[in-house]
Order: C-alpha cells, then structure tokens, then sequence
C-alpha cells in the first residue's frame, strides 16, 4: 500500500472529531438554550476546520480506482463526468467565496471566526475537486484507449 493511501485513512478520525462538533452543541442547546452563541459558533467553526481536514486527507486516495460502480458510471461518461466537475467546482468557489467575504466584509467578529472554518472546508474542497478532476480523466471512455484500470 502506497504511502498517502495510508496517510489517506486519516479522514476517518477527522470526520469523526467533525461529528463530535456537530452533537456537541445539542448537549448544550436543551439545558440553557440558545442563549450561549460565542460557544455554538466556536463548535460550528471546528466542525468546519475537521471537515476540511477530512476532505483533504480523502484526496490523497488513489484516483485510479473507484469507490463503487454508481461513481464508474459518472466519470465513464463524459457529459456525467463534465457536469459533476461543473457542480463541484460551482460548490467549491461559492463556499470560497462566502468564507472571503464573511473574513473581509463582516463587522461581527463571531462571523470574522467562522470564516476561517469556512475557508478551510473551501480548501478541502478544492483538493476534492482536484481529485474529482483526475479521477475523470483516469475513467473516461472516450479519450481512454485502454480499459484497464481497475474496477471497483
């Protein structure tokens, strides 16, 4: 096994610490309320920061193969494959750009915070979107002359 698909596994871990961050504010919520917002955003912001560390531990994946075959089917296709390069980049840059602006535009420092969770999920994403990108081309039927990489 290939160095960065072990570093690879440590998405794991992180989506599981995003998970914590994303319960551990209904721990809170039924006893005093809504009332506690500086420590429901610094939980939203974790949450964030661990997601995007996960996405990008995940794009260290080999993208020779595939996860299963609904996703072999989507980047075999080139239309398929396009369109979900499309939506992914499209999701990607809006979230970029919610992250630049809350960091650059927003009076309320409880906003200027979250956007560094924001940026970092942008930053996972945009080696998702990398990732997605090759994978297309390492699947696509029709400029692949050979057919022989592995099948999920």
């Amino acid at each position: 096994m290939k160095f960065f698909q072990k570093i690879s596994y440590l998405q794991y871990p992180m989506m599981l610490f995003a998970m914590y961050f994303a319960i551990k504010p209904y721990t809170y919520i039924f006893q005093v309320g809504i009332n506690n917002q500086d420590k429901m955003f610094a939980d939203l912001n974790s949450l964030l920061i661990f997601m995007g560390l996960g996405i990008s531990f995940s794009t260290l994946q080999d993208t020779t193969k595939t996860q299963n075959k609904f996703s072999l089917k989507i980047w075999q296709n080139p239309k398929k494959g396009k369109r979900t390069i499309f939506f992914i980049a499209s999701f990607t840059f809006s979230i970029l750009l919610l992250g630049l602006g809350l960091f650059l535009f927003s009076e309320k420092q409880q906003f200027k915070d979250l956007s560094f969770g924001i940026i970092a999920l942008a930053i996972g994403l945009i080696g998702f979107l990398k990732a997605s990108i090759e994978m297309f081309n390492n699947h696509r039927l029709d400029k692949n002359d050979n057919h022989k990489i592995e099948k999920p």
